[in-house]
């Protein structure tokens, strides 16, 4: 969880890398390599990881062995461990391996009621249809009344727009988050969380901006969101900004990611394309905007590089690739040689030596007054005449 600054919201954030990530790649992967990535993960700090799901082998191959990737890796304290369960067996399985018995934690008991704006994509993905969802509703409050919960999440998915079906409106969104909210609350029991999916990679910021406007304004007692949104067409990072930014320190902003952005669903059409916000992008953003999240960034690039050597390809994240943005000690040498390739931008973590044989025109040492006074210590002077009163970026 992380620490609230000035106006923003508490940022929750849940790694899907064993769950989301794993379940687009090679079904080969053998659990002592998922093993290692889960602890790399952990080691970093992160604060609630998917560990896997409970899922037919048969459609997710890649989860058939999850109970043994539960098995071997070693908890963190501080860190929640969950998976999911799609079913009654499923959650048999899951049982079995949560707190006393296993690592797994036993997660508040808030039900959940969804509805799929894209009644193609929920066939595709779960074998029922949207009206199937809807005809759901009744028993879903109806047991959680029998179990005398007394708040509830609605979650809408497929939020923005569909592969098959193209774009969705505000007032769809609207109108089936409405739907769920008035009968969780004529039954007697709060709505405290909007979940908001977006499978297909539809969200784009103006879109998500008018949503959560448009909820903040009908709902103004609902603190709590969540996103999980796909990043096939680029957007997901700068979407949950917008959210981020609509929203305020009373709310709580959950946010699901995975590490180097893998994942992908096989249902919705575009496969590992779908992709997921890289866990070290979002985690470096929220440190640039001055939240602390409590997660060792260095920690988490090296889990990344770590994540694309267990499933065999290079992954999507931009953090990864170019470090973060580097000050005072970390700053790089002036003189240094042409950088051109992705291997030789690491010498932000490996040294000098990758960049070793690389070109360089320089003749002379280059030298700077600006950089002189930085590793003194000192302000950088202007070279031009100031107007007025000047803030430093570093009072932002």
């Amino acid at each position: 969880m992380t620490h609230r600054i000035h106006d923003l919201p508490r940022v929750e954030i849940v790694d899907e890398s064993l769950r989301e990530g794993m379940q687009i790649e090679d079904a080969q992967i053998e659990p002592a390599e998922k093993i290692r990535l889960l602890d790399a993960l952990s080691t970093a700090g992160l604060p609630t990881l998917i560990v896997g799901s409970f899922v037919s082998p048969t459609w997710v191959p890649q989860m058939a062995r999850v109970e043994e990737v539960i098995a071997g890796f070693t908890p963190r304290e501080g860190t929640t461990y969950t998976a999911l369960a799609l079913n009654a067996r499923g959650a048999a399985r899951r049982a079995a391996l949560t707190a006393p018995h296993g690592p797994l934690s036993v997660l508040p008991d808030v039900p959940r009621s969804t509805i799929h704006l894209c009644d193609v994509f929920v066939r595709r993905n779960t074998n029922k249809s949207q009206a199937d969802e809807i005809a759901a509703l009744p028993r879903t409050i109806a047991a959680a009344v029998e179990r005398g919960v007394t708040e509830a999440t609605v979650a809408i998915n497929a939020a923005w727009g569909s592969n098959w079906l193209g774009q969705f409106s505000l007032e769809q969104r609207l109108a089936y988050a409405a739907y769920q909210y008035d009968a969780w609350t004529a039954a007697g029991i709060a709505v405290t969380t909007f979940w908001i999916g977006d499978p297909m990679s539809w969200n784009t910021p103006r879109a998500m901006e008018e949503t959560v406007a448009a909820f903040r304004e009908r709902w103004p007692e609902v603190k709590r969101y969540h996103l999980h949104l796909h990043d096939a067409r680029g957007t997901a990072l700068t979407s949950f900004y917008q959210a981020l930014r609509g929203l305020t320190a009373e709310h709580t902003l959950g946010v699901d990611v995975a590490i180097g952005g893998m994942g992908g669903c096989p249902y919705c059409g575009n496969g590992r394309a779908t992709k997921m916000i890289p866990t070290e992008d979002l985690v470096d953003l929220l440190h640039e905007e001055g939240v602390e999240t409590g997660i060792d960034l260095g920690l988490l690039i090296e889990a990344a590089h770590l994540a694309e050597e267990v499933v065999g390809h290079e992954l999507y994240g931009k953090v990864s690739k170019a470090g973060p943005r580097p000050r005072g000690a970390q700053l790089y040498p002036m003189d240094m040689p042409f950088v051109e390739s992705t291997e030789q931008a690491q010498h932000f973590r490996l040294g000098a030596e990758v960049y070793a044989d690389a070109p360089s025109p320089y003749q002379e040492p280059i030298t700077s007054a600006a950089r002189d006074a930085i590793e003194a210590g000192l302000p950088v002077p202007l070279q031009v005449p100031v107007a007025g009163p000047v803030q430093s970026q570093q009072e932002h």
